[in-house]
């Protein structure tokens, strides 16, 4: 008899020891950072680092614009597509695609801000990304000028410009063909 009260008595004091033990949660991993080293907004903005923007290059089909993008364009029409997207609660950016012929021409980006200080920060290193991507960029007038010319491929051209005024920081982006 006894043998079963010390058989019972270990059983419970081992039952409320594992049940006292604090639950282990699973916590999610932080995404990976694509765009290490840059603002986190690069991430969202950029997508991808294939491309020219947004793993779109220019001459892409309609069909495929709408792939590469996250959601449902707020206006499109035959030559042209339109997105807006809230990147955080102080921050918005957005995207025209112009389509001739079902070819992909020009895209306008555009990213305001109420914060200037990460409105200029982000200018800065999308000027670095470019940079890296595409040699040899011009400043004039207040906008960075990247000429590409890439083998075979039509060359492009991609002009940043830091439009903010006091109380809005704004970043334009305009990425199109070199006639």
């Amino acid at each position: 008899m006894r043998t079963n009260l010390y058989i019972l008595l270990l059983f419970v004091s081992t039952l409320l020891v594992f049940s006292c033990r604090p639950e282990q949660k699973n916590t999610p991993s932080p995404p990976q950072r694509l765009f290490e080293g840059y603002h986190p907004l690069l991430d969202g903005i950029l997508l991808s680092r294939h491309g020219v923007f947004r793993g779109i290059d220019l001459n892409a089909p309609m069909d495929s614009v709408k792939k590469a993008e996250p959601s449902e364009p707020k206006e499109s029409g035959p030559n042209q597509l339109y997105y807006e997207y809230q990147a955080d609660s102080i921050t918005n950016y957005s995207i025209e695609y112009i389509f001739s012929r079902d070819s992909l021409q020009e895209i306008n980006v555009q990213i305001s801000s109420n914060d200037q200080e990460m409105i200029s920060y982000l200018f800065c290193d999308l000027k670095d990304y470019y940079s890296n991507k595409l040699p040899n960029p011009i400043e004039d007038q207040g906008y960075v000028v990247y000429n590409c010319f890439e083998g075979q491929r039509k060359p492009f051209v991609v002009t940043l410009s830091d439009n903010s005024s006091p109380a809005l920081g704004i970043i334009n982006m305009l990425i199109y063909k070199d006639q």
